[in-house]
């Protein structure tokens, strides 16, 4: 069985793959440079896909900076020091518009080439920062249009499926089944505005994965600027 999982070098997309390899599929990882500030993630992932046994990787090259619209895309602050109750409200400004309808959409290319009927995402409706694509009602509904849309779903040749087994977990629980599946978080960045290749432990992203290591009563393995 092969399955396709989308890989950003991050802490939830290398459990996510780990738990595609725990369920028995062999697992073909397609990350995307998008025009990300924060594009140490992809070295990030390379390493990852490695450490956890991918099949294949692929790294497509996507400029969302020709939109811009969002911190992680254009010419904005990366809002920094947030109390995870202000992260809870609104949609902020590191939502990048329309992303995972769109790295969904070439996974989904590629999955039908493979032959694959299954997708695994690393969205988390928990601990995360108000991303409307992240949500299970966004999951259900892409899932539904990628059945009507290929040729595999029209022929009948199989029923896809997109597999989000971080959705309902805390970040802490994220961490903690990661580290019993193997992942090796200091391969990972999360990181939305490294500071010289490092962490600022400042952005949403930062204090989200800090709070998820002290949860788990764990030491987060990466090194933080400052």
């Amino acid at each position: 069985m092969r399955a396709v999982c989308l890989l950003s070098g991050g802490l939830d997309s290398a459990t996510t793959l780990a738990c595609a390899r725990r369920d028995g599929f062999a697992t073909y990882a397609i990350s995307f440079d998008y025009g990300q500030r924060h594009q140490v993630e992809l070295e990030c992932a390379e390493r990852v896909s490695k450490q956890l046994g991918a099949a294949a990787h692929k790294t497509i090259k996507i400029d969302l900076r020709a939109f811009g619209g969002s911190a992680l895309t254009d010419d904005i602050a990366v809002p920094k020091g947030r109390l995870k109750e202000e992260m809870g409200v609104g949609i902020p400004i590191t939502y990048v518009p329309a992303r995972n309808t769109v790295f969904l959409s070439i996974a989904l290319a590629w999955a039908e080439v493979l032959g694959a009927t299954d997708i695994y995402l690393g969205v988390n409706a928990v601990d995360y920062s108000g991303y409307p694509d992240c949500r299970p009602e966004y999951i259900e509904a892409f899932e539904k249009m990628a059945n009507l849309a290929t040729k595999a779903g029209v022929e009948g040749r199989g029923t896809l499926k997109i597999h989000t087994p971080l959705i309902s977990l805390s970040k802490a629980g994220i961490i903690q089944l990661g580290v019993s599946l193997g992942v090796d978080y200091g391969l990972t960045h999360s990181c939305y505005d490294p500071v010289a290749g490092r962490s600022c432990g400042q952005c949403d992203s930062c204090q989200l994965r800090l709070a998820g290591f002290r949860e788990a009563g764990l030491r987060d393995p990466l090194e933080y600027a400052g």
